[in-house]
């Protein structure tokens, strides 16, 4: 899909500005050409979709929803303080806690620095009500501010919301919510590696949906289901859930709907797996969703997944690129460069579509993914397949934004270079994110015995490298011109250079002076980057040269780095089938953690100079519902108009069960 030919063009995708954010929007094209039954179930989704936002913040740091009510409440006493510039900065401060969904960023990992002294919060603090204060039963004003103030304000408390060093007790070192007091990680290791034994093949996520506490010196899973942790919450999700069974738009959606509710009615994870089962089997109607405990990027051991929400429904001219890669999945994957052993002999199950985003929620949201392939479960991918969707309007969203912002002018290294990127660099983008998607996570197979966690904390640095191995292999292959995708063999060149000069140099703008990198995706791009720089060096292959004191990314053979992708992708596929930990660590803490500083200065000066917000994140449309007399969804109105600020504020007081 040429994206400058998207309707809309006209839309504002632009909005607010804060800390390192540029805040976008994304219109929700096509939705008014569903139909009344069909948009009706978005609508019931979509109220399900809001309904988990408490549960996220929770799971990010046990302090994060004492502090967001408390910043709520105080927020609306700064229009008349006279703060000045404290008040300016802790406007900022709330908008980034919202943002992040707690008091760690997004992407670092870092706790916030606050830009306003504790005495001025402090004074605002007094004048606030006590009806207006979270206090639990028995807490007082004094003991509520003080562990507010301590999670805002003590630098050595809660300093990292997911640990990753080498060496250290990941699970002491967290200040994720997702285990208790006392908790190691050996213990949650030798815990569920027992879990796993004694459930023996097909064995679920262990771990995924609960708080593994210690009580009485024993190890307990505090699981987040109807009647458990997170139950209030829960239950919206499930009262808007059964709403939404009247409207699917097939039996098989109604049934994947009332094996989600059982899911959060009992907690069992068997039924999380028929589910799942039922979900990437269910390929016919327009609307789809994601709903639940899904991804374990916020868990630095990998077991337990943050809740997300995301409708959705189908881009119908757009998914027959999708349909194209998918269709051809076995051909790929008997193409792989990897050692076949580690090869699927019959890929089943792959489908793969382009949708349109019609409300983020949960770890979706306000910042979001473009792409997603799910289940995440080894043995159901294995035996029954995945499903794999492109986020059509997020990525046009993207695309606008970035029009015009100088970010390849200042870093491409030349003319030719620049050129090519501009004709195909869009297009070479999402084939990219297609086959990442739709076939890289779904591709290889482990090896009899291979325990999926094995690679521990380096898990998803692997996965994600893995996947994104995968498409810039294939990106590359006469195939993608066979099959109509591309219209030029010169065409992936142009992804090939901005993915270098993205993993090498201006990823880098991402992260603080003296840092190193923890998120898994930032390590994957760097690690690939890094290691085909050194491993091509003898050839002159890809280099970083200097032109008029600035440092550029030079391609000189993209057939070799091609070759150098190859061979990467054969020893990750080799260490996620095998299970090698030992070279898993000694790839990514190799190559995808530490940073050149007079390259990361360098970066972070001319990505300064020309004003781009380093991150990008959304705000969502608003749903109101048409109703019939007896109550019936008989249409649905899409506005756009709410502010970032009004929106946060109406979820925390419309969405909030916690």
């Amino acid at each position: 899909m040429d994206n400058d030919k998207r309707a809309g063009d006209d839309f504002a995708y632009t909005d607010e500005r804060f800390a390192d954010i540029q805040m976008l929007r994304y219109k929700a094209d096509g939705f008014e050409r569903l139909d009344a039954r069909q948009k009706a179930l978005a609508y019931c989704l979509s109220e399900a979709a809001l309904w988990g936002r408490d549960i996220l913040f929770d799971q990010n740091c046990r302090h994060n929803l004492k502090v967001r009510k408390v910043l709520e409440a105080v927020l609306p006493l700064t229009s008349h303080d006279g703060g000045g510039t404290h008040r300016d900065a802790l406007v900022t401060y709330v908008k980034s806690v919202w943002f992040a969904n707690g008091i760690h960023h997004h992407y670092s990992c870092n706790k916030f620095e606050p830009g306003f002294p504790e005495q001025y919060l402090a004074g605002l603090y007094a004048a606030v009500p006590d009806a207006a204060l979270p206090l639990d039963e028995g807490q007082t004003r004094e003991g509520l501010w003080q562990e507010v103030r301590r999670a805002i304000f003590d630098p050595a408390f809660l300093t990292k919301r997911v640990y990753l060093s080498d060496g250290a007790d990941l699970v002491a070192s967290s200040a994720c919510n997702y285990y208790g007091d006392g908790v190691t990680q050996h213990e949650a290791e030798q815990h569920y590696a027992a879990q796993k034994a004694a459930f023996g093949d097909h064995a679920p996520m262990v771990g995924l949906n609960s708080t593994l506490v210690k009580r009485d010196g024993r190890l307990v899973e505090d699981v987040w289901r109807i009647g458990g942790k997170y139950g209030k919450a829960i239950g919206h999700i499930v009262e808007w859930l059964d709403r939404a069974r009247q409207y699917a738009e097939t039996d098989g959606q109604r049934r994947t709907i009332e094996l989600l509710i059982a899911f959060y009615t009992t907690g069992d994870l068997r039924t999380f797996d028929d589910y799942s089962i039922a979900w990437l089997g269910d390929t016919a109607p327009t609307v789809d969703f994601i709903n639940g405990f899904i991804e374990t990027y916020g868990d630095p051991l990998g077991y337990k997944a943050s809740w997300e929400a995301l409708v959705d429904y189908k881009d119908t001219a757009a998914t027959a690129r999708t349909e194209a890669i998918s269709g051809n999945a076995q051909w790929f994957e008997d193409h792989s460069p990897v050692d076949p052993q580690f090869r699927k002999p019959q890929v089943k199950g792959v489908s793969a579509k382009v949708i349109d985003a019609a409300i983020l929620g949960g770890d979706l949201y306000p910042a979001t993914a473009i792409g997603i392939n799910l289940p995440n479960s080894n043995w159901i991918r294995a035996v029954h397949g995945s499903k794999s969707v492109t986020i059509g309007n997020i990525t046009h969203a993207y695309n606008r934004a970035a029009a015009g912002s100088g970010l390849l002018d200042e870093f491409v290294i030349d003319a030719a270079e620049l050129a090519r990127i501009k004709a195909y660099g869009d297009a070479t983008d999402e084939l990219h994110t297609d086959l990442h998607e739709c076939l890289g996570h779904g591709s290889g197979r482990l090896m009899p015995g291979t325990d999926p966690d094995a690679l521990k904390a380096y898990g998803a640095t692997i996965e994600e490298a893995r996947a994104d191995l995968f498409g810039l292999y294939f990106i590359a292959d006469p195939k993608l011109l066979e099959l109509g995708l591309l219209d030029s063999p010169e065409a992936y060149k142009a992804h090939y250079y901005t993915y270098m000069m993205n993993g090498l140099m201006t990823q880098l703008a991402r992260i603080a002076p003296g840092a190193q990198i923890e998120e898994s995706h930032m390590r994957n791009r760097q690690l690939i980057a890094r290691w085909a720089l050194h491993h091509g060096s003898a050839a002159h292959v890809v280099e970083l040269v200097r032109r008029d004191g600035k440092t550029y990314v030079k391609v000189n053979d993209y057939d070799a780095l091609r070759a150098l992708f190859a061979q990467l992708l054969a020893e990750v596929q080799r260490i996620k089938s095998t299970g090698d930990l030992d070279a898993a660590r000694q790839l990514v803490e190799t190559y995808g953690v530490r940073i050149d500083p007079a390259l990361h200065e360098e970066v972070r000066q001319r990505y300064a100079r020309l004003g781009i917000a380093p991150y990008k994140g959304f705000i969502n449309p608003r749903y109101e519902a048409v109703r019939a007399e007896d109550g019936t969804i008989t249409d649905v109105r899409v506005t756009y108009g709410e502010s970032y600020t009004d929106q946060m504020l109406r979820y925390s007081r419309d969405y909030s069960a916690l």
